[in-house]
């Protein structure tokens, strides 16, 4: 059959599944719906099969055990970088080897929340601001902070530092020469009484 264009006419399903003639030659074969397909049956060898799940389990258990090796000496050294207490340390292995998996989750709940290193940098980082803190003088009246140019306590009004009279700059109540002129504070002499 052809149509009007000249080209060969579209089949339906029911064309194909009347004419198997016409599909001999062809790799596929309409099969109807009602027809049940009977595949060869598959032998399978018990032994085979056996040897199969052994291999997987092989596997599995190798897997298993690595997982389980690998989770110790992780938290061995995980403890070593988070304390010094040789118990802790045996508590935290046997407690990973023993469990395994909840072993695990056990000890990172438990476990000190900083390296010793951290530690130690964050000890460092207070030291230092102590050390600020501490580098800005006090008032000897009243034992607040002042700043270094100041020449009365904003507080207590106690006098910190005097003036040098030479070069205006300001000089410690003790001292008596002036370290960036040289002037020098002379004590008064005692007038002879007549």
């Amino acid at each position: 059959r052809q149509c009007r264009t000249g080209f060969p006419a579209r089949q339906t399903m029911q064309d194909r599944l009347s004419s198997p003639s016409d599909n001999a030659g062809q790799a596929f074969h309409a099969v109807a719906p009602d027809t049940v397909v009977k595949y060869p049956p598959m032998n399978l060898d018990p032994a085979l099969l056996n040897s199969l799940v052994l291999l997987l389990s092989g596997f599995g258990a190798a897997f298993l055990a690595a997982l389980w090796i690998s989770l110790i000496i992780w938290t061995y050294r995980d403890v070593q970088q988070r304390t010094t207490d040789r118990l802790a340390r045996i508590l935290a292995i046997l407690l990973t080897a023993l469990l395994n998996l909840p072993g695990l989750l056990l000890y990172l709940l438990l476990r000190p929340p900083q390296t010793l290193e951290e530690a130690y940098q964050r000890s460092l980082e207070e030291e230092v601001l102590l050390q600020t803190l501490q580098a800005q003088p006090e008032c000897p009246g009243c034992g607040r902070q002042v700043s270094s140019e100041w020449m009365l306590c904003p507080n207590c009004h106690t006098r910190l530092k005097k003036r040098c009279p030479s070069c205006a700059r300001l000089l410690e109540l003790a001292w008596d020469v002036c370290p960036y002129c040289g002037w020098e504070e002379r004590l008064k002499e005692p007038e002879p009484a007549e």
